[in-house]
């Protein structure tokens, strides 16, 4: 008689060989009933049946599994799947001990594609679709709509002012007042016809000669200068630079800063959609790699969602130029310097002589002398950065502090009570947000930073002080 044991899971399965499948939903119906089998022996049978099915299809508790086994098979076959690699080439993960299982299976998976040229992984990783967020992989003439990402070219933006830190301490509903007249967030968010603006990125030929993004061109124009939900916010803060920075012509000190971080809004969502979908019925990789279908750059599709993707980047950086010029208009502020870099992206660059293509999703670009702006949390520190060209990292960084904690976990894990302590303590006065977005949702940004001290150089600390995200909580778009 069996006693207490563990019962069997999905990553048992996994480890004798089976595969996210059809087929694997089968084998765990059947081990819900169990069928008076004990746990070994139901164990030896669901190796048996995968190694040879076809001997076991008359059989009255894994004949179904059998079939599904078959059928799996023949649909792979009849739908010409590419056959990944059968090997992962070794690869740089940058601080593992914080790095949840997940991510790092995912990122496996990834440099099993055949197109795949290198890869690594960034302190800040954790779990995603297709590739993880935090996840570099170098591909051969390929672009992977899921390995960019659904917030096409989502950016971080840094204004330095020459305003004194103490006249914001000294204004801050001046500086409140500001924020909410320039900032609209949310989901879906945007401005009100008579409240528009033009810009020279709706003037791309895209718009007239695709009609796919020319259907997007009015969502767009209305989105214009907006930011999304979830992680996004526009904030003040100080920047504090320990020493000179000649490069950027700043002056050890303390500064007060605008900070942005917002992505391509629902256009690039409708690109990301379109084209990932488009991928999954041209390139046919086995289930569990499905999410990291590809598009083979020479082709008229590859093609266009490479110009595609160009352009939600750029919309993306007129969003945050909208912004800032709005704010720093409304401060009479004069501008000492200004940072901008961006992730889930892909970029044609070389990398051991070779042309590749880089997808950073949710990680920073980092080659030798390059600026990047790398956040925390609504109360923990941000870094301004240079990169310091690490080629085994694929010249790239972190790009912020990475989450440790599901939105549903956190909102479970604190209280607006909690919430407000934590914002007191750090000293920082939250307009809008919700708790999927507290603090403690993220990883520790100093463990983070000290993990990839080859990759990049501090140049200043950032300070938050004023955070604006989106009222409702609500997911980016």
């Amino acid at each position: 008689m069996e006693t207490k044991v563990m019962r069997i899971n999905g990553d048992d399965l996994l480890a004798i060989g089976y595969v996210p499948s059809p087929a694997l939903g089968v084998a765990l119906k059947i081990n819900e009933k169990r069928h008076g089998i004990n746990r070994n022996d139901m164990m030896t049978f669901y190796a048996a049946v995968l190694k040879e099915p076809t001997a076991y299809l008359e059989h009255k508790v894994f004949g179904k599994l059998a079939k599904a086994l078959i059928e799996d098979a023949e649909n792979a076959a009849l739908n010409n799947t590419i056959p990944l690699k059968e090997t992962v080439e070794p690869y740089a993960i940058y601080g593992k001990d914080h790095i949840e299982a997940g991510a790092i299976k995912q990122m496996n998976l990834a440099m099993q594609l055949p197109v795949t040229v290198a890869g690594a992984l960034m302190p800040d990783a954790h779990q995603g679709y297709g590739l993880p967020i935090g996840g570099v992989l170098a591909t051969k003439n390929a672009v992977i709509p899921y390995g960019v990402g659904v917030d096409i070219g989502c950016r971080m933006a840094l204004t330095v002012y020459d305003i004194p830190v103490t006249h914001f301490e000294n204004n801050t509903e001046l500086y409140k007042n500001v924020i909410m007249s320039n900032s609209v967030f949310g989901a879906g968010a945007g401005f009100r016809l008579w409240d528009r603006v033009d810009h020279a990125v709706l003037e791309n030929k895209l718009f007239q000669e695709n009609a796919f993004i020319a259907n997007l061109k009015d969502k767009a124009w209305h989105q214009l200068g907006s930011s999304g939900g979830g992680n996004h916010f526009v904030e003040f803060g100080v920047l504090t630079f320990a020493e000179d920075d000649a490069p950027l012509g700043i002056s050890k000190g303390t500064y007060l800063a605008l900070l942005t971080h917002s992505g391509s809004r629902g256009m690039g969502a409708t690109i990301a959609g379109h084209y990932t979908q488009l991928a999954k019925e041209i390139c046919k990789l086995p289930y569990e790699a499905r999410n990291l279908a590809y598009l083979d750059l020479d082709t008229p599709e590859g093609n266009d969602y490479w110009l595609a993707m160009n352009l939600a980047g750029d919309y993306a950086s007129a969003c945050h130029e909208v912004i800032h010029q709005k704010i720093t208009a409304a401060l009479g502020a004069q501008v000492l310097a200004r940072v901008e870099n961006h992730h889930n992206f892909a970029w044609k660059e070389q990398l051991n002589g070779e042309e590749v293509i880089v997808h950073r999703k949710g990680a920073t670009p980092a080659s030798k002398g390059v600026m990047g702006i790398i956040p925390g949390s609504m109360t923990a520190a941000g870094f301004l950065v240079r990169g310091n060209g690490a080629t085994a990292a694929i010249n790239s960084a972190s790009h912020g502090a990475g989450r440790q904690m599901s939105r549903t976990l956190a909102t479970k894990s604190i209280n607006a009570t909690g919430m407000q302590t934590l914002l007191d303590k750090a000293g920082v006065t939250l307009l809008g947000g919700g708790l999927d977005e507290a603090p403690i949702a993220y990883k520790d940004i100093f463990t983070v930073m000290k993990a990839q001290t080859d990759l990049v150089d501090i140049v200043a600390q950032f300070s938050p002080k004023m955070v604006r995200m989106a009222d409702d909580g609500s997911k980016e778009d």
